[in-house]
């Protein structure tokens, strides 16, 4: 660990951690210049990125120091306006780093699509039959509708279809599965899709309803594990025994409560999401897909399991989930700070960022359900909470931190005792 470096990185004020930054060989000479100096998407840039745009809007950005997947370590970035998020992550993974790092597995990257045929004569055995025999001459056409892609390594790599009822219509879904390389490829999946609607039409004798890319990116799932001994969990009040056993028992409820798997998985995403905008990717694509597969054994459950192995003496957490990021395409390449972030991390590969972004959610994962089973999430909220009360009450700089002391002292969280302590300090 680059104690040297980072150490009390949180104590820092913002320039003191820029001129940190800019010691990192990884980062060439004009974004540590951009780090210290400040820059913003151009204006001109975001009017062709959105209709009717009127300004640019800010976030906090921030970074966790020290993150070591798979043995490598990285400097992450992350966008949040949630006080508690780079501080739970930044914990999290202090704590897996002192015992090891998060493990990953990708079997591969594809992205899938799907062409929906109704009102086809044919039986779903006979569709399946036509597809075996047409499978070759899509495969040519979808080669044919993007050959960049092919040329890259990518390109399509499977078709099947299934059968799914309603009430009204039944309806053939041919799902289409497309190595994107390095970018998450909804362009390129829709051009090969609509390629291909014509064909599969003419043989199925159906009309396409529609031909899109899927969110639940089933072919690009990533798991994450990471082992943490119970004597890292130990508080002054409770062994690190009991509090792994808690968190086991907390994720046993996430699995069987849908109410507490929604919030159990929106930690999750707090630490994710972060990760997500700083490196210009689409945060909503990726939820909604990771929701989808929450709810794959039928019901809607917490993403990650945590058990223990007491033959080692070690809390086991693991994640699964599907992680289709890009590192091209987009606006990647159109903001200052997205490619700053990617510049940050070491200009990783699509399947290392995706590695990453998971190990990620998982370290979150764990710092809140510690908190949660042990101390009780409002104690590690506290000082946040009243930092930001004493922001919204007006108080400056120096009055910050005078401000949060009274209101933990007291207990007292709410921006009218906020304002009267303040009045009271000016006084």
């Amino acid at each position: 660990m680059n104690d040297h470096l980072f150490y009390k990185f949180y104590q820092k004020t913002p320039l003191e951690r820029k001129n940190i930054l800019t010691n990192l060989t990884h980062l060439s000479d004009e974004n540590k210049s951009n780090l210290l100096k400040g820059f913003n998407l151009p204006e001109s840039v975001a009017n062709q990125m959105i209709e009717n745009q009127i300004g640019l809007y800010d976030l906090p950005f921030g970074i966790v120091p020290e993150v070591t997947v798979n043995g490598k370590t990285y400097t992450v970035p992350m966008v949040t306006e949630e006080p508690s998020v780079i501080a739970a992550a930044s914990n999290g993974c202090k704590i897996i780093h002192r015992s090891g790092e998060f493990t990953t597995t990708q079997e591969k990257r594809e992205m899938i699509g799907e062409i929906a045929i109704y009102d086809s004569p044919y039986s779903i055995e006979e569709i399946e039959e036509k597809l075996s025999k047409e499978i070759e001459y899509l495969f040519t056409i979808a080669h044919e509708a993007h050959p960049s892609i092919v040329k890259r390594g990518g390109g399509i790599q499977s078709i099947w279809v299934e059968e799914k009822q309603h009430l009204n219509h039944t309806f053939y879904v041919f799902y289409i599965s497309v190595d994107t390389k390095e970018a998450m490829g909804a362009n390129i999946l829709n051009t090969i899709l609509e390629a291909l609607v014509s064909p599969i039409e003419t043989f199925t004798n159906g009309t396409c309803i529609m031909a899109i890319l899927s969110n639940l990116a089933t072919h690009s799932v990533v798991t994450t594990t990471c082992r943490i001994p119970f004597e890292q969990l130990e508080t002054k009040t409770i062994s690190g025994e009991e509090i792994a056993h808690r968190i086991e028992i907390a994720s046993e409820l996430s699995q069987v409560d849908p109410y507490r798997a929604a919030t159990h998985n929106k930690g999750i995403f707090n630490g994710i999401d972060a990760i997500l905008i700083a490196t210009g990717n689409d945060w909503r694509a990726i939820e909604a897909g990771a929701h989808a597969f929450a709810s794959r054994d039928g019901h809607y459950q917490g993403l990650s399991r945590w058990t223990l192995d007491f033959e080692r003496e070690e809390l086991v957490g693991e994640m699964t989930l599907p992680m289709p990021v890009a590192t091209k395409g987009g606006s990647i390449g159109l903001n200052p700070r997205v490619a700053l972030s990617h510049e940050l991390l070491g200009n990783p590969s699509a399947k290392e960022l995706a590695q990453l972004i998971v190990s990620i959610g998982l370290a979150q994962n764990f710092a809140a359900l510690k908190a949660l089973v042990s101390t009780g999430i409002q104690q590690g909220h506290m000082k946040l909470q009243a930092k930001s009360l004493a922001l919204l009450a007006g108080a400056s700089e120096s009055e910050v931190a005078p401000l949060v002391d009274r209101l933990i002292a007291d207990k007292t969280f709410n921006l009218e005792t906020a304002q009267r302590y303040l009045e009271n300090l000016r006084s």
